[in-house]
């Protein structure tokens, strides 16, 4: 019960031929594989050393190449983050090293002891410097490097004196031994040296009591020790291990390392996880290259290699992220491990195989580093809208927290959604509607109704899915007269614009693409109600309109392979004037826009204050009826939108925005029936403005946030869409023939879209 070696010995064939697998230390039953007269594996071709600050690539040399235990375990994004376990002690309780050794040169600990005599750190057996290697050897462009190659060793040498020159391979008692009293005695060195982290690659019986108290100490301060499984094919770890099933002395601070091969298959030889599966976490540990005590690399196999890899995660998580604890480091290897076998936690491998690269990934949770706001790392943080086309930013750098409050530096530039082109021609085309209309005295009533439809689009009149097969209502308006100078009207799915224009009379060209500002938000959006009244005074009359709705926001197809829209409500208000001089109309109106969520259509989520908008548009228009049925009309439209202060944003935030529209018309051109349009028009776009964001840029873990910088985000875009659209119209063949020919510069107001340029003719009867 007091003393611990090896469990059995392993016979296998090797890269460096077909040997008898000589006697390795501990009960990770490490087997060292080699010829009989061992040869030094081929030395490397000479690579260039690395520069001060390393590009990412230059990790992936020969060397790293030849370590397949650290290729396996994906621990590039560790180094690339700048970790190599510089600063952390990592105690190795084995067979001792070899010193003169350059896998470790001047990082092996002043207070490595050797706790069963006096005989020195020199290893007799090879195992104790192989697995060091594995889990710290030097980065040096020769052979192979350590998971922590900046770690510093502690050597624990536990093994009873000549205890490792007794190994036959015919007993799998003789061999290495080592004592529970000399295991414990170094734990609590290593405590008292600060490791952060204890191999053992070693197994036999469980643990005596000795043990157990110096494990329960070293656990209590926060320590994390790796435990060989063993290597007896068993359907359970060596009963060595399996003290971390024990919570009052592992604390959840106990790994078992079990193996895997370089296929991600649990090694033959490998105890499984079993009832300790919860506990139990895999690594490479077959055919790991890595010295012996004589300077010669061989390949090894065992559980006992797989340890020291999970060590090294362990010295690089607990260097990156100096605030987390033992027990949030072994939490974070276990979530973030490669699910192998069953789903989950399973008897085999349990919570799977180590992937270093995933645990240095934020996990949970994100947030501005100093607050509760959340950030999000996998979706859009903002969603631009049509107005702010392309605004780009240079970058608007911040420090996160994750769900272990790790910091990491990002870049919220690249988490903002540029706003989604709109290609409106299909959705002007889309869906087979017919209107209906009906008079009686000063009433009327008007009904848009499908025949049928597939999708959903931003167009009122189009049908739903779920009813694509069965006509219905899309849009209603009633309208009516109070009295001789006074019309109401009240709309389902149609603006406040549209009701105004019908309350006004007349009507224009029928464009699809080029909108009139004054009735079109500049924005993806769908009008829930609305309601209008008009009250003439001889040549000038007063109006005012109500509308509410939701902005819509466009989703980028998920795992369905289908968009959808989010929906974010309105509320507008608006009043104007027009008076008739003559053949010349004048108007003047003003509107209030308030957005819950939305700022002109677009969101911003808490990581830029999830600002909402409040906007002013002021309208003038002018209409010149030239004669002969010709008309002149033009429109323009400016706009001034504040976002209260909140959250990160700095003050009060002022947009300025824009549009304009020019339109010819005639009738009876060709034909009595017929009507032609030409219109010049820009929709709305923003001309200046954005917020000023205050964002964590340092950050210590001992202090918290050192720094905040204050930076713009920008939301004028560089492009500027501008849209011409010539239509006609006339009665043709019992119905109505509409064509349409248009062109868009920046479509969406973006620089870098390609022109737009389409027709359509369309035809309608009623039958």
């Amino acid at each position: 019960m007091g003393r611990t070696g090896s469990l059995r010995w392993l016979l296998a064939a090797t890269a460096l031929g077909s040997a008898l697998a000589l006697g390795g230390c501990g009960g990770g039953g490490g087997a060292v594989q080699s010829t009989p007269t061992p040869q030094p594996a081929p030395a490397p071709t000479p690579a260039p050393s690395p520069a001060p600050t390393p590009a990412p690539t230059s990790f992936q040399t020969a060397e790293y190449n030849r370590s397949t235990g650290v290729v396996l375990a994906n621990v590039l994004p560790a180094y690339q983050a700048g970790a190599t376990g510089q600063g952390i002690v990592a105690g190795v309780i084995d067979s001792g090293v070899d010193v003169n050794s350059a896998e470790f040169a001047g990082r092996i600990s002043s207070a490595s002891a050797d706790l069963d005599g006096n005989r020195g750190l020199a290893d007799p057996d090879g195992h104790g410097t192989a697995v060091s290697s594995v889990l710290l050897g030097a980065k040096n462009d020769s052979g192979t490097h350590g998971v922590a190659f900046g770690a510093t060793l502690l050597v624990l040498r536990t093994d009873e004196p000549g205890s490792c020159a007794t190994a036959n391979p015919d007993d799998e008692d003789s061999g290495c031994q080592h004592s529970d009293a000399a295991i414990a005695r170094a734990v609590d060195l290593a405590v008292s040296q600060n490791a952060r982290v204890i191999n053992i690659s070693l197994g036999g019986s469980p643990p005596a009591q000795v043990l157990r108290q110096a494990v329960a100490r070293a656990t209590s301060a926060g320590v994390v020790i790796v435990i060989s499984a063993g290597n007896d094919s068993e359907a359970n770890p060596d009963p060595f291990a399996r003290i971390a099933n024990d919570a009052a002395i592992a604390r959840g601070q106990v790994i078992i390392a079990g193996s895997v091969d370089g296929n991600q298959a649990l090694s033959s030889f490998s105890n499984r996880a079993g009832a300790d599966a919860a506990f139990f976490l895999t690594a490479l540990g077959s055919d790991v290259r890595a010295p012996g005590n004589d300077g010669r690399s061989y390949l090894w196999s065992g559980t006992s290699f797989a340890a020291p890899h999970i060590a090294g995660a362990v010295a690089l998580l607990a260097e990156a992220f100096p605030n987390l604890t033992g027990a949030q480091i072994v939490e974070l290897l276990y979530s973030t491990a490669t699910d192998l076998g069953a789903t989950g936690v399973d008897s085999v491998y349990g919570r799977g195989m180590l992937n270093i690269g995933r645990a240095f990934q934020p996990q949970g949770q994100t947030s501005l580093a100093g607050s509760r706001i959340a950030v999000a790392l996998t979706g859009a943080n903002a969603s631009l809208s049509a107005p702010m086309g392309d605004a780009g930013q240079q970058g608007l750098g911040a420090v996160i927290l994750d769900g272990f409050d790790r910091a990491y530096a990002v870049d919220l530039a690249a988490s903002i959604r540029a706003a989604r082109p709109s290609f409106t021609l299909a959705a002007s085309l889309q869906g087979n509607q017919r209107s209906l209309a009906a008079a009686g005295g000063d009433a009327t009533i008007a009904l848009s109704i499908a025949q049928n439809g597939s999708v959903v689009t931003l167009d009122p009149l189009t049908l739903s899915g779920q009813d694509a097969m069965r006509a219905r209502a899309t849009a209603a308006m009633v309208s009516g007269r109070i009295d001789a100078r006074t019309g109401i009207a009240l709309g389902i799915s149609q603006s406040s614009a549209a009701l105004t224009s019908s309350l006004r009379g007349g009507g224009g060209a029928a464009f699809l693409i080029a909108r009139d500002p004054t009735e079109a938000a500049g924005f993806d959006k769908r009008s829930d109600s609305a309601f209008a009244i008009r009250r003439q005074a001889g040549r000038t009359a007063l109006w005012a309109a109500v509308e509410q709705g939701d902005a819509l926001l466009y989703e980028r197809p998920g795992d369905s392979g289908r968009g959808r829209y989010q929906r974010h409500g309105y509320a507008s208000a608006a009043f104007g004037v027009d008076r008739r001089f003559g053949p010349l109309l004048l108007g003047a109106s003003a509107t209030n826009l308030v957005e819950k969520e939305t700022v002109l259509g677009a969101s911003f989520g808490p990581a830029f204050g999830g600002g909402r908008g409040n906007s002013w548009f002021v309208d003038l228009q002018a209409g010149w009826a030239l004669g002969g049925g010709w008309t002149l009309d033009a429109s323009i439209r400016q706009g001034w939108t504040r976002v209260g202060a909140g959250g990160v944003v700095e003050g009060a935030a002022l947009l300025r925005s824009n549009a304009f529209a020019l339109d010819l018309s005639a009738t009876a051109l060709l034909d009595p029936t017929d009507r032609f349009g030409f219109r010049l028009s820009q929709p709305l776009r923003v001309s200046a403005g954005g917020f000023d964001v205050a964002l964590p840029t340092g950050y210590d873990y001992d202090s918290g946030v050192t720094a905040i910088t204050v930076q713009r985000l920008n939301l004028a875009p560089d492009g500027r869409e501008v849209d011409a659209e010539a239509s006609y119209a006339r009665d043709a063949l019992g119905g109505r023939i509409n064509a349409n020919l248009f062109y868009r510069r920046d479509p969406g107001n973006y620089a870098a879209m390609p022109d737009d340029l389409g027709a359509a003719v369309r035809f309608t009867a009623s039958f």
